[in-house]
């Protein structure tokens, strides 16, 4: 049931919103109602009622009415657009009694919000609030259609805004709302400048909810348009902000999925009127390289491993996703994110709605040539993903530096996936307010890597030793990482096969163990000189497996639902030396491999016999 406004109370942390027996993220209920009387409900059967869940609850459902307004705002229906301004006035009157000052719930550690625990809710909230007033100041009320101003002028020169249609007095209460917004977004960028984090994922959406906050004020004054305060051009701004996290490879610096889309979504929204073919060359190169990270990464089927922090499934992130997908499809022809937008759209369940579908015409010109042909392997040497992808195999290589604060312990990992099968996935990461199961998200042992002894490896990254079109060799010998051991990774692409073969060296005797970790059903059967594996999904795998004995035992699941039991596998042994070998292969495959063996250090593959018509006899 949908109240008649937004809830008059201040919002806490959204990662509080998590069991803390399962680890689980608590259902949401009616985001647009009341927090449920009896708590909020873990899938598992929990209720929880604290005051810190509660106000984790208030942000989602801040957040579920920021979007309605902006939503509304973009429908072409009169009455729609009437609703979007009355809600958007109630958030001018909430705001003006409740975010007076900074939160002081807050923690520590945060940048701290006012009408949230963090400025970065603030600023995520506030892009929606200023996107739906620039959508109201720009609509024709009395014909019942919506018009286009002139395209941004990137550089940001002073210049007026375009007269805005009749009745916008009705805006003029939501001005300092808007202002507020604006000033709130400058003074928490100002501090993350003053401490040298510019490269923050933070600062590219305090520059979005800046530029949205100030852009719809001017539109709503009808006067200077002047991008003042360098939301977009300025030294600090969006575009400095872009070429300053990303790297040439297209990937913002932390090397995490999630992060990656959450500042490219945010540098989207930024560029609403823009024409994309008036951006900088470096800028516009660099926006579609961001594009082509993405649609790189993404299986066939639009399913985008959670590399480093980042939830594994989400409704809520389902809607990000979408949004951005169809962002990206309006600045680069080709859609390139359209298996990830389809998907979206269906992940998103109960959550689903049409706010996608309005941002058709976001940009003032025609999309950006997209050129991007990936052959079978791809790789990214700064942030060091390796992407191969072929007989029915997406695999995901994670090699590269650490990570910073979002990074896991997961140097050399192989991730497998079918085209929508997580085989092998990387698990992601729950809610940050669970820290016992942040931590174990974030260790080796949840990780498809290597492991010496029961020791956590340090912060270290890995390097690529030698990249052919169908096979890369990583490694690493950081001391950082662990002391006296090395370790390489060797993944070959065959046509209807993937071999996967790891080398661990030490200068002492250790327990050397090598991970499978499934995020799909799995049998084994022990064959001498190999154990068979059978991973389950629509596509089905087949591994075989040699070195070492193969153990298995309980473990958990993706971080969507850490109470989920999953049967983890570890080829175990002592010694200073151990060679890992797994070959693995889809049920369409062309040649049915029969028996694997492991000769001087390599796979040796017998296949099944074929008959007179060329098929298995």
């Amino acid at each position: 049931m949908i109240m008649n406004g937004p809830p008059e109370e201040r919002g806490g942390w959204w990662h509080d919103y998590v069991c803390g027996v399962h680890g689980v993220e608590l259902e949401p209920g009616d985001l647009l109602g009341t927090f449920p009387a009896a708590g909020a409900v873990c899938r598992h059967g929990c209720r929880l009622a604290s005051e810190r869940v509660r106000a984790a609850w208030l942000v989602l459902s801040h957040q579920a009415w920021a979007r309605r307004a902006r939503r509304l705002a973009g429908h072409d229906d009169s009455a729609d657009r009437a609703e979007a301004l009355r809600l958007l006035t109630a958030y001018a009157g909430i705001h003006a009694r409740l975010a007076v000052a900074d939160h002081d719930q807050a923690q520590g550690w945060m940048l701290r919000g006012r009408l949230f625990h963090q400025a970065l809710t603030d600023a995520v909230w506030g892009v929606n609030i200023g996107h739906a007033a620039w959508s109201l100041a720009t609509a024709e009320v009395d014909s019942g259609r919506r018009t286009r101003t002139e395209p941004v002028e990137v550089p940001g020169q002073i210049r007026s805004c375009p007269s805005t249609s009749s009745g916008n007095e009705s805006l003029d209460p939501l001005l300092p709302l808007l202002d507020e917004l604006a000033d709130a977004a400058l003074r928490a960028r100002g501090v993350l400048i003053a401490e040298d984090r510019f490269d923050s994922n933070y600062v590219a959406w305090l520059n979005a909810a800046g530029l949205a906050c100030s852009r719809a004020a001017a539109l709503i004054r009808g006067g200077d348009c002047a991008d003042r305060d360098g939301w977009l051009a300025g030294d600090h701004g969006q575009l400095a902000h872009l070429l300053a996290a990303t790297g040439d490879d297209g990937w913002e610096w932390e090397g995490s999925t999630y992060y990656h889309g959450f500042v490219l979504r945010a540098y989207l929204l930024s560029l609403r009127d823009s024409d994309p073919g008036e951006l900088p060359a470096e800028v516009a190169e660099r926006l579609a390289g961001m594009i082509t990270a993405l649609a790189r990464l993404a299986t066939p089927g639009g399913v985008l491993p959670a590399v480093h922090d980042g939830p594994y499934r989400r409704e809520a992130l389902a809607l990000e996703w979408q949004e951005l997908g169809e962002l990206a499809g309006g600045l680069v022809a080709g859609d390139p994110l359209r298996s990830v937008t389809d998907r979206a759209a269906i992940e998103s369940g109960s959550l689903a709605d049409d706010l996608a579908d309005g941002l058709t015409g976001w940009f003032a010109g025609p999309p950006l040539p997209y050129r991007d042909k990936p052959g079978a392997i791809t790789v990214s040497e700064r942030v060091g993903l390796a992407v191969l992808s072929g007989a029915g195999i997406h695999a995901v290589l994670d090699y590269g530096p650490h990570g910073g604060s979002h990074g896991h312990h997961d140097k050399l990992s192989l991730h497998l996936y079918g085209s929508e099968d997580p085989w092998q996935p990387d698990y992601g990461q729950v809610p940050y307010g669970n820290r016992p199961w942040r931590d174990r998200y974030a260790v080796a042992a949840a990780h498809p890597t290597i492991r010496i002894d029961d020791r956590e490896p340090g912060e270290a990254a890995g390097r690529l030793v030698e990249r052919t079109e169908r096979s890369i060799t990583v490694a690493i010998d950081d001391p950082a990482w662990c002391p006296g051991v090395s370790a390489s990774r060797r993944v070959s692409l065959e046509d209807d096969h993937l071999i996967d073969l790891v080398t661990v060296r030490c200068t002492e005797e250790h327990r050397i163990r090598l991970g499978l970790r499934a995020g799909v059903d799995v049998s084994a059967v022990d064959h001498v000189p190999y154990t068979r594996t059978e991973w389950s999904g629509r596509e089905s795998l087949s591994g075989w497996h040699l070195g070492a004995p193969l153990i298995a035992y309980p473990g958990f699941g993706p971080a969507d639902d850490p109470a989920r039991q999953r049967t983890w596998f570890d080829f175990e042994t002592t010694g200073r030396e151990a060679v890992f070998c797994s070959v693995y292969q889809t049920r369409a495959a062309s040649r049915r491999i029969s028996a694997v063996s492991l000769v001087g250090g390599e796979a040796v593959i017998d296949f099944e016999p074929y008959g007179e018509l060329g098929g298995p006899a």
